[in-house]
């Protein structure tokens, strides 16, 4: 039998975090250590371990239970950071890095980093500067295996984070999506479980290098995530 695989999960309040956990139920092929800054509501069946600690002493906890790779979905919004840019770049960058700091220094060596269509340090946008940001400085920290997922608009449902123009686009995305073809169909919406399963399969890949992966790239890597043995 081989070694159940721990992965450690940041960002589990949010839709893919969220939605990681549900997937892990039942699952006996890997085992989830989730760290959080405040309690987390766990579904019915999930068997996971949840640590909720200050992000200083996450450190604490790798070095602890010492899982074998990190997903990041680390991120807040706009309208949580008060319109404001240092809050926003505090949790999309700077938290993001500073637990990859500590997971790499405590022995772990593949991450899964959850970014955005269209970072790019050149864009106009401060929410795909600061993505692209954390995607270049995340390079420098050293792990043996880094994949940066970069989803198009996430459908699925939210609870208590009410999104106006949010909820508008993904009502409107069938219409859209029809519309970005070519270059611009890594801007088109995608089902947060495929997201989700993603970045567990991406997990369990363990050849060494940089990987970015599109819509199209996440589909493939869904398409490849073992599927439960009861499914």
């Amino acid at each position: 039998m081989s070694e159940l695989l721990r992965i450690a999960l940041v960002g589990s309040t949010g839709l893919i975090g969220n939605t990681i956990i549900n997937l892990s139920i039942g699952r006996e092929d890997f085992r989830l250590v989730g760290l959080s800054r405040r309690e987390v509501p766990l579904p019915q069946g999930v068997r996971m371990e949840m640590f909720v600690a200050d992000p200083a002493h996450w450190g604490e906890v790798f070095e602890a239970v010492r899982p074998k790779a990190l997903i990041c979905a680390l991120g807040t919004t706009w309208r949580k950071a008060g319109e404001d840019e240092a809050a926003f770049r505090a949790v999309d960058h700077d938290l993001v890095l500073e637990t990859a700091r500590a997971a790499k220094e405590h022995g772990i060596e593949r991450m899964v980093a959850v970014s955005s269509a269209g970072a790019s340090l050149a864009s106009k946008a401060f929410y795909l500067r600061v993505k692209a940001e954390m995607e270049r400085d995340l390079a420098k920290v050293g792990f043996k295996r880094l994949d940066i997922l970069r989803p198009g608009l996430l459908r699925g449902p939210r609870v208590d984070d009410r999104r106006p123009g949010e909820r508008i686009g993904i009502a409107m995305s069938p219409l859209t999506d029809f519309f970005l073809r070519g270059g611009m169909r890594r801007f088109r919406s995608i089902p947060v479980q495929t997201v989700a399963e993603a970045a567990l399969g991406l997990t369990m890949r363990k050849a060494a290098g940089r990987f970015i992966h599109d819509n199209d790239g996440i589909r493939r890597a869904a398409r490849e995530f073992p599927q439960p043995v009861d499914a």
